[in-house]
């Protein structure tokens, strides 16, 4: 089947049509040509999702999913969370640009300083948009919508550790391993991480249905 996920990020695009393989058909907002900026406003991971979801939707009425994820750290209470891609750039006189992940870091391991409590999650919140047709001809459709979650608890480190990845993948240290993510190999990676685990949920749903559902 073919489905849309509402993201041009090539790392995130890379990483989901890794974990899916060749069983779904995994299409970017580009692919579909969709270059709006799509509003991210909510107050949640899920809502964030939901509303990225519902815009593909209801300008392009096809299937498709869309994800927020967070690093939520304790000794910040939850921060960044929701706003982890543009953390520095929210912060009073730092001029960084939203996703500069280098920034996002110097900032967040400034903001820990020597803390011993380095104890933090990632999460991700994948929403999903069925399109089901309810007349042969497909003149009529309804949506179905569905709700998927991964969390990877670990440890923030004091330095960066690691190439690989992206985003904060260098100082996050997952629980049972001795190396970051921005250490750990891809292949490793996409079996334990957040976004991992999230996405076989999908995978999962996805697989499980008829057969004929190869509509986007």
């Amino acid at each position: 089947m073919k489905i849309v996920f509402a993201t041009n990020n090539e790392h995130k695009l890379a990483e989901i049509r890794h974990i899916l393989g060749d069983r779904v058909e995994v299409l970017s907002l580009t692919d579909i040509g969709c270059h709006d900026d799509i509003p991210e406003t909510g107050t949640t991971l899920e809502e964030n999702a939901m509303q990225k979801a519902r815009y593909v939707w209801d300008h392009y009425h096809v299937s498709c999913f869309a994800d927020d994820t967070g690093l939520e750290v304790d000794a910040l209470g939850g921060a960044p969370g929701i706003y982890s891609a543009r953390y520095a750039s929210m912060e009073p006189g730092n001029r960084a640009e939203p996703h500069d992940s280098l920034a996002n870091i110097e900032r967040l391991l400034r903001e820990l300083g020597e803390n011993n409590n380095r104890k933090a999650r990632f999460r991700t919140v994948i929403a999903l948009i069925l399109k089901h047709d309810v007349c042969p001809c497909g003149c009529t459709s309804i949506k179905e919508e569905h709700r998927f979650e991964g969390i990877v608890e670990g440890k923030i480190t004091h330095w960066r550790e690691g190439t690989n990845g992206f985003g904060y993948d260098p100082v996050f240290r997952p629980d049972g391993y001795t190396m970051t993510f921005g250490d750990l190999s891809e292949s490793t990676k996409n079996k334990i991480s957040h976004r991992a685990r999230a996405t076989q949920q999908l995978a999962q749903f996805l697989l499980g249905l008829p057969h004929n559902n190869d509509k986007q």
